[in-house]
């Protein structure tokens, strides 16, 4: 699938799907876990606006290639 998605991908965009492809299951696990072992009721707003806020502070930290790919909506740019 990885190959699939990348080479449908317009080549601007390479860094920015490899970062998301890392950050949206890192984000996923990190909110599992706090389900797990803190308790914390599982939602999927509250892990979308997660993975929102770290991607925002990803493209502060020099993740160029997010700001490509995500809506401007997101506030990462």
């Amino acid at each position: 699938w990885w190959r699939t998605a990348r080479q449908a991908t317009p080549k601007p965009m390479h860094k920015g799907l490899t970062t998301a492809t890392l950050l949206i299951p890192w984000m996923t696990w990190k909110h599992r876990n706090d389900c797990v072992f803190n308790a914390a009721t599982p939602s999927t707003s509250v892990l979308v606006a997660r993975i929102k806020e770290e991607a925002a502070l990803w493209a502060t930290a020099g993740a160029r290639g997010l700001r490509v790919i995500l809506p401007q909506t997101w506030d990462v740019h």
